[in-house]
């Protein structure tokens, strides 16, 4: 930890008791992680430095990186580069460092050695770091100390989180070695206002069952007096110690420095004649040497830490006077050195406390000594953030305009696109206020606009990306020439149409196409073209589509630009009857995929590739849709795309595809191990994973996830989801009329972000709400309300029309795939069961539909086949329904579906029936409260005022003890529940 102190541990023994309780079960295989909150001052610094300590003498490897607050600079994975850096100049360990050339990569980004242009990406560096580490507790156990994380960086933030929830932290598997690992990570819970952003980060770590909170509060009086007493050689008046006492409210450090600020040792002064924190601090420098004052003051401008030649560059004093104040200033305990060379603050507000005291103009000087200095360091690019700093902070706009352009390459390098796009928005900040010779010579506001948006783009912030391209447009102005123009239009478009903003994505592409002519051929016209193809069948223009991409493809033929080629045919195989379902549309993309190859476009590629996975998805081809998915994100992730559009796309669909096989394990643990990677905008890859939360019973979650996806700005791909799941929730629930009010919602929120009226998923959501229809129709016909069952038919006759209609010319003009074609059946199905009960002939057309491949929906369209056999006394056929269904039902974990078909079977008098004990336990308390009322023959809004709910309430209840005792009607369920036990007979 770098730190001696030189008085006793107090008042900490149970939190230090904790801490080594983790360690003694790293050493033991078994990791753990501790994120250590309490206010500035309290103590944190100390007992991590305490129980560091006890790892030490207990054979354990301690490793620590700091976070540094430098203001508005970022310097990207510091405490990590900090930590591996202390790992790789370790003998013991720097020969594992060869297996990982990620790592080394950002090492020697860090220290200004060189790196690759394209190291990777920003997953392998994850990946690589996660391995290493795992690797070096193979060699010997291992605490992983961060300091300071509120001041964080946002790749370190990402990078912690990967670690902690998908790394480090998870268990080996039993034949590999255990991961001796325990990392413990600081932070101040006062500087955490609402919108900082570690705040997010905490809330999802703690959740982690191998990580815990531990909270340093204020220590107790008791302990504070003896901290003060221990504090003096000799005695300390008992007044003046209460004084103290009183004044720190539990703070450790402010204690010390009002005992330290006092006359002299054992002196009576008063400690209530002391100002605040601040001057107290203030106080005791100032009974420093002025020589060592000005050390303290120089070495606050740097930061929490300072090499030691940089601070004697700064101060300008003759050796031997620099190593008397620094030693003056170490003896105080006001500088610690470091084994790097190295000074740092013992604490972060004695630096805090100096800085604010520095005069303006004192301030500025020191500032532009330390960007001079850092220049003359030859550009290091980790040194290009803190110069950019300095140089801001010294009023050097030019030079901060130079240092942040460069600071920005080295974020690129290093795969830290959010700190890429600060530096970069800071860049254009000054473009506008540096004198034009003072500019860099290559570039303009323009163009690093665009650059700033692609990084966006690169850090998952979509909405972010078409802001400053806006801004883009708007430097740009008449006076940009006609080709930079056009870009700057049809890049635009291109991210409106991420966010599904399709009209103005349109609009844009159409000015970009229209800027510069097609004769002579350019590249640019080209590019231009291929958006506008795109955005044109966004908005349903496909005729307007297929001429400009037919001449688009002529001259990119004549320029050889074969990777615009290859984007160009990819439209227009959207455009023709040999699509992409077909096994001829599927040959050209091949031949596609091979051309963006050879032209080195990895974007084009996995556009490719998206198409491939997509039409054997559509043509019913599950399991070579998987084989073409992988390959496109095993071609991400090695370009370092695994943000991308693409790539989302990708994700989402194996995800989708995952769910659909009935590999429901796998599509949760990949939603679980996405989620740490995943920029905000691409939550709708692993929503998917909600359908397993749903089909497996826990309704409250997988609705709480739905509308989670639906935030301000949620894109039309999280919309889906969430339909699909609220939909089917209170389908489940029984809930026909909320069932129809979320179709409604659902309809309108698609439509708009569609640009079509009938969005393929239509004929799902019709489907699914069709169910909750079809229940509710035949509850009323069979308790006599027949104003209510025509109703039921009614909806569910202007549902399955919407389901029919979108399957026969859906979004894109052409009929549905095999997958499409199974939902309109089930729809239908549903439709009759609405209309005159359920039909044999309807349901086995169902059944035979999702015979394609989705074992899940198989399931529930068995169920009803079996019903409707059973209406029809063909009992065998529907027990072997029953029992193929329920054999799914019980390999997915699919609960409520197995007890509906348990009750079914209950029903149709071909499974014995459970004891009544057994069904005690399936019935909720409130379930049994209701069916014991039922039994008094009470009506549902009887029951809602006698438990003080709603009827509709109690209705819901109703619904699901019909299911649980497998009856047909109230009548059926109270005679099940008197002849099991379930109530007692009232007294007539």
């Amino acid at each position: 930890m770098g730190q001696i102190f030189d008085t006793p541990f107090i008042g900490r023994a149970g939190e230090l008791g904790r801490l080594t309780g983790v360690l003694e079960r790293a050493v033991a295989g078994e990791p753990r992680a501790v994120l250590l909150a309490g206010d500035a001052g309290v103590g944190k610094t100390r007992t991590l430095t305490e129980a560091a300590g006890h790892a030490a003498r207990a054979g354990m490897t301690v490793l620590t990186g700091h976070c540094v607050d430098l203001g508005d600079v970022g310097l990207p994975y510091l405490p990590f580069t900090e930590i591996l850096g202390a790992a790789a100049a370790d003998a013991r360990l720097a020969p594992a460092f060869a297996g990982y050339p990620a790592v080394d990569q950002l090492l020697g980004a860090a220290s200004g050695n060189g790196a690759a242009t394209d190291p990777g990406s920003r997953f392998q560096l994850f990946e690589g770091v996660a391995g290493l580490l795992a690797e070096l507790t193979a060699l010997t156990p291992l605490l992983l100390v961060i300091e300071d994380l509120h001041w964080a960086d946002q790749s370190s933030r990402d990078l912690l989180r990967f670690l902690l929830s998908r790394g480090i932290l998870q268990r080996p598997t039993p034949a590999g070695p255990p991961h001796r690992l325990a990392v413990f990570a600081s932070y101040r819970a006062d500087d955490l206002h609402r919108r900082h952003p570690l705040r997010p980060l905490l809330a999802e770590l703690v959740r982690l069952p191998a990580v815990e909170r531990l909270d340093l509060r204020p220590m107790a009086d008791a302990d504070m007096a003896r901290l003060v007493r221990a504090q003096r050689t000799g005695p300390v008046p008992d007044s003046t110690v209460r004084r103290i006492v009183d004044r720190a409210e539990g703070n450790a450090f402010y204690a010390e420095e009002l005992l330290a600020a006092l006359p002299g040792p054992g002196s009576p002064g008063e400690p209530d004649s002391l100002g605040g924190l601040a001057d107290v601090l203030l106080i005791r420098i100032e009974q420093l040497t002025e020589t060592a004052q000005q050390v303290l003051r120089t070495a606050a401008v740097a930061g929490r830490k300072v090499s030691h030649e940089l601070l004697r560059g700064a101060v300008g004093l003759p050796e031997e006077q620099l190593e008397s104040a620094l030693r003056e200033a170490v003896g105080r305990q006001l500088l610690v050195p470091g084994d790097d060379a190295t000074y740092s603050f013992r604490h972060a507000l004695t630096r805090e406390a100096v800085y604010a005291d520095l005069l303006p103009g004192e301030r500025v000087r020191l500032h532009r000594v330390f960007a001079r200095l850092l220049a003359a360091e030859g550009h290091s690019p980790a040194s290009a953030a803190e110069r950019a700093h300095h140089s801001r902070e010294s009023h050097d706009l030019p030079d901060a305009l130079t240092a942040s352009l460069e600071a920005a390459d080295h974020a690129q390098r290093v795969r830290a696109p959010a700190e890429e796009l600060r530096h970069l928005e800071t860049a254009l900040e000054l473009w506008s206020v540096v004198d034009a010779a003072a500019r860099p010579a290559s570039g303009d506001p323009v163009t690093l606009t665009l650059r700033a948006s692609a990084a966006a783009v690169r850090a998952g912030e979509p909405h972010r990306a078409v802001q400053l391209t806006r801004s883009a447009l708007a430097r740009a102005g008449s006076h940009a020439d006609s080709e930079l123009a056009a870009r700057v239009r049809y890049t635009l478009a291109g991210n409106l149409m991420r966010i599904d903003n399709l009209e103005a994505a349109f609009t844009y592409s159409s000015e970009a196409l229209a800027l510069i002519p097609a004769e002579p051929p350019s590249p640019t016209w080209v590019w231009a073209a291929a958006t506008h193809v795109m955005a044109a069948r966004y908005v349903g223009r496909d005729a307007d589509a297929e001429r400009v991409a037919r001449q688009a493809l002529d001259v990119a033929e004549r320029l050889g630009l074969i990777d615009a080629q290859a984007d160009l045919d990819i439209s227009l195989i959207g455009l023709e009857a040999n699509n992409r379902r077909t096994a001829q549309g599927r040959e050209r993309l091949v031949h596609d995929r091979a051309l963006a190859v050879r032209a080195g476009n990895v974007a084009v590629e996995m556009r490719a590739l998206y198409n491939l996975g997509l039409g054997c998805y559509e043509s019913g081809d599950l399991d070579a849709s998987l084989a073409w998915l992988a390959d496109g994100l095993d071609r991400a992730r090695r370009a370092g795309l695994l943000t991308s559009p693409y790539a989302l796309e990708l994700r989402y669909l194996q995800s989708v595809l995952l769910y659909t096989l009935g590999r429901w394990d796998e599509c949760v643990r990949a939603a679980d191990a996405d989620a740490e990677l995943l920029p905000a905008a691409g939550a709708f890859t692993t929503a998917p994973a909600l359908y397993v939360t749903l089909a497996r019973g826990d309704l409250d979650q997988a609705a709480a996830g739905a509308r989670a996806l639906l935030g301000p700005s949620a894109d039309w791909m999280a919309a889906l989801v969430a339909s699909v799941v609220l939909i089917d929730e209170a389908a489940l629930r029984g809930d026909a009329e909320e069932c129809v009010r979320r179709m409604e919602a659902a309809t309108e929120r698609l439509v708009e972000g569609a640009g079509s009226e009938r969005p393929d998923a239509f004929v799902r959501l019709a489907a699914l709400t069709l169910a909750a229809v079809a229940d509710a129709a035949e509850e009323a016909r069979l308790s006599g309300d027949t104003d209510g069952a025509d109703r039921w038919a009614r909806t569910a006759a202007g549902l399955a029309d919407l389901a029919r209609t979108t399957a026969a010319r859906g979004e894109d003009g052409t009929g549905q795939g095999p997958e499409g074609m199974a939902w309109l059946a089930r729809a239908e199905a549903e439709e009759v069961r609405a209309v005159s009960g359920p039909s044999v002939e309807a349901w086995e057309r169902a059944v035979t539909a999702f015979g394609f491949g989705e074992p899940y929906e198989l399931a529930r369209c068995r169920r009803r086949f079996a019903e409707a056999l059973l209406t029809a006394d063909r009992r065998e056929e529907a027990a072997e329904q029953v029992r193929a269904a329920r054999a799914v039902a019980e390999e997915l974990g699919a609960v409520p579906l197995r007890e509906a078909l348990d009750a079914l079977a209950r029903r149709g008098g071909f499974a014995e029936a459970p004891g009544a004990r057994e069904r005690i336990a399936a019935l909720t308390a409130r379930e049994s409260d209701v069916l014991r009322l039922l039994g008094r023959g009470r009506t549902n809004r009887q029951i809602g005022e006698e438990l003080f709910i709603s009827g509709k309430t109690a209705s819901v209840h109703v619904s699901n003890i019909l299911a649980k005792l497998g009856a047909t009607s109230r009548t059926e369920a109270v005679g099940i529940a008197y002849r099991e036990g379930l109530i007692e007979r009232a007294p007539s």
